[in-house]
């Protein structure tokens, strides 16, 4: 029943508001899906509320049941003042078109990675239709490798993560995706249980903040598990690791390509013999590198 606290509130709008100012002043951190305090309220209202994510305005001034009012606000509340991803709230979380199953035992999915996929790599890949091995690394959701079965039709995905929390989550998705027969989940300390063959393409979006930057992370990160944020000193713990295992288990033809997000500095420093190529994305040209096959052998 809707208590003293409650009553102020009659409309989706009501809420709204109320909703942007508590974000506002408990002075949330926006970046596992919304980019402000509007957008993420709007997302939590309409999802606990079981309305279309994309049409706000024609509930706006909907009257709403005690029962809805106290459901939103619980949300609101739990948002402000746990500081907890609304992926975590809501157990989904969107890439482009794609929604995932998320939870705390995987990180909330975000990679500019995906924003390359359904243009497959072009023109790296010159001919997608002959792509038929692809290994993703460090897999968390299981996002990446739903993505890449979709855009690679002739292509089988081996996808890892060390993680068997990780993996359940991922079995989730790949299951709700249908697409149990085209990807194969490795519980594998990177190349370590992976099968002996070549692959066209290795993808990763690894664990990859700093020492210094996982010191300095917002609340919201803490919920996550830590093991897939974190990348050593600069970084780039895993991120050697898998430069130096790509070689022998890429194609002639093959590529490796890794998300690195903030870390260009350090990813420079680490692999400056290589000449790294950067990819185009929304946040500019310094999230992804590229290296083929041919660059890795040459440099081991």
């Amino acid at each position: 029943m809707t208590n003293a606290n409650t009553l102020p509130f009659q409309t989706l709008r009501d809420l709204l508001r109320y909703a942007v100012t508590r974000f506002n002043t408990a002075q949330l951190f926006f970046g596992h899906g919304s980019a402000n305090a509007l957008d993420e309220a709007a997302y939590l209202l309409l999802h606990t509320l079981k309305l279309p994510l994309d049409k706000i305005e024609p509930f706006l001034d909907a009257r709403l049941l005690p029962h809805e009012i106290d459901a939103a606000i619980a949300v609101i509340e739990r948002r402000a003042t746990d500081r907890i991803p609304a992926s975590y709230i809501t157990n989904e979380a969107w890439l482009g078109t794609y929604n995932f199953y998320v939870d705390e035992r995987v990180i909330v999915p975000r990679s500019f990675i995906a924003e390359l996929i359904p243009e497959r790599f072009t023109p790296w890949v010159q001919d997608p239709e002959e792509v038929t091995d692809i290994l993703e690394l460090c897999t968390g959701s299981g996002c990446l490798p739903i993505m890449l079965a979709d855009a690679f039709e002739n292509a089988h995905v081996d996808t890892v993560d060390i993680s068997k929390d990780a993996l359940a989550v991922a079995a989730k998705n790949i299951a709700t995706y249908e697409l149990e027969d085209r990807i194969t989940l490795i519980e594998s300390d990177l190349y370590t249980n992976i099968p002996d063959k070549l692959y066209d393409m290795i993808i990763t979006n690894p664990p990859y903040v700093n020492s210094h930057s996982m010191s300095k992370l917002p609340k919201e990160y803490l919920h996550e598990p830590q093991i897939a944020l974190a990348g050593g000193d600069d970084g780039m713990d895993l991120v050697r690791k898998i430069v130096a295992g790509a070689a022998s288990r890429l194609k002639p033809n093959g590529i490796l390509m890794v998300e690195i997000g903030n870390e260009r500095v350090f990813a420079e420093e680490a692999f400056a013999e290589y000449g790294l190529t950067w990819l185009s994305t929304s946040a500019g040209d310094d999230m992804v590198f590229l290296l083929t096959a041919e660059q890795l052998q040459e440099a081991s």
